[in-house]
């Protein structure tokens, strides 16, 4: 959560806590990127309106270098002002005032369409490519086949990345 007055970003990090989220805040834009530097975020919750670098900016900066999803709020609501930020690559934008569910909602879309898995490419894991339309897996120069099971589970870890099975 990026936003200059600290209400906001107390009131969104305890309720998306509170929501299973575990959340880094910052004041600024320049302490966000240097958490983004160091960082693996899911979702970027941007305020529009800062002072130094506005979102407007910051999200086209992280954009150019990054797929991280950015959610901007603003208290601008007007057409032209979400156009803007849709232009520069926010994948989702919320005026305010706003209902914390809502915004709850959003991001659970936002993750949910960034988790889903696409059947029709392959993926590189470490130094395997795997290609579930044609159900292999190649490693070394060496491809194997695998079976409807594999592939099942393989579609499930693809989809959740980051979580841990046993």
């Amino acid at each position: 959560i990026v936003d200059d007055d600290n209400r906001i970003r107390d009131l969104l990090k305890e309720y998306l806590s509170d929501n299973g989220y575990l959340i880094s805040t910052s004041e600024n834009a320049e302490n966000a990127k240097l958490k983004v530097s160091y960082f693996k975020f899911d979702i970027i919750i941007l305020d529009v309106m800062m002072p130094g670098q506005d979102g407007y900016d910051l999200t086209k900066e992280i954009k150019k270098d990054s797929k991280i999803p950015i959610i901007l709020l603003t208290a601008k609501g007007e057409v032209e002002n979400r156009i803007k930020g849709l232009e520069l690559g926010a994948d989702d934008y919320l005026g305010k005032p706003f209902e914390p569910k809502e915004l709850l909602l959003r991001i659970k879309n936002i993750l949910t369409k960034k988790n889903k898995v696409d059947l029709k490419s392959q993926y590189n894991i470490g130094k395997a490519q795997v290609d579930l339309n044609k159900m292999t897996i190649t490693l070394a120069e060496k491809t194997k086949k695998i079976n409807n099971s594999e592939k099942k589970v393989l579609m499930e870890m693809l989809a959740n990345p980051g979580t841990t099975y046993s």
